[in-house]
């Protein structure tokens, strides 16, 4: 009787496993019409203008205030930019009273914007006080990838020369 018992509910765990394993949903194929797929992009690259990150001049980075951050892949498609972390580091130069010598104190401010460029009062604000040696960082720069896919793209630092 044991023996009819185990092998009996040994027949319903497999009928039972074989059901679940038939009911599965099957993956949506992507059309042709869309770039866009489920894969994660293999490679991104922030830019700001042209520019990704480097050292410019500050007649050329004054120029570019007014530009949108940019983010492709490896295959030159254009992202939408949703949001990015912006940072100023502003240096002045200040005579220390204990020492008496000269040093550079960094000031930092930032904010963080929901869209593609700097608003225009930052923009204004900037170009009224951008010296050599400031550094920009745009950093958490977010796209869309798909409608339902946001990814973080790489950070760019611009030096001011």
């Amino acid at each position: 009787m044991l023996k009819h018992l185990s092998a009996f509910i040994f027949l319903l765990l497999m009928i039972n496993m074989s059901t679940f394993a038939q009911s599965g949903k099957k993956p949506v194929p992507a059309t042709k019409a869309s770039p866009v797929t489920n894969k994660r992009p293999t490679k991104l690259r922030s830019s700001w203008g042209l520019f990704l990150s480097d050292t410019l001049p500050k007649s050329q980075v004054v120029k570019l205030l007014d530009s949108a951050l940019v983010v492709r892949d490896e295959k030159n498609h254009l992202y939408q930019v949703i949001s990015f972390a912006f940072t100023y580091e502003q240096h002045q130069p200040y005579l220390n009273d204990t020492t008496g010598q000269a040093a550079i104190y960094k000031d930092y401010t930032g904010d963080n914007f929901k869209t593609s460029r700097l608003p225009a009062l930052w923009s204004s604000r900037l170009k009224e006080n951008l010296q050599q040696g400031d550094v920009l960082y745009f950093d958490d720069i977010l796209i869309e990838y798909a409608p339902d896919k946001l990814y973080r793209a790489p950070s760019l630092r611009i030096d001011v020369k």
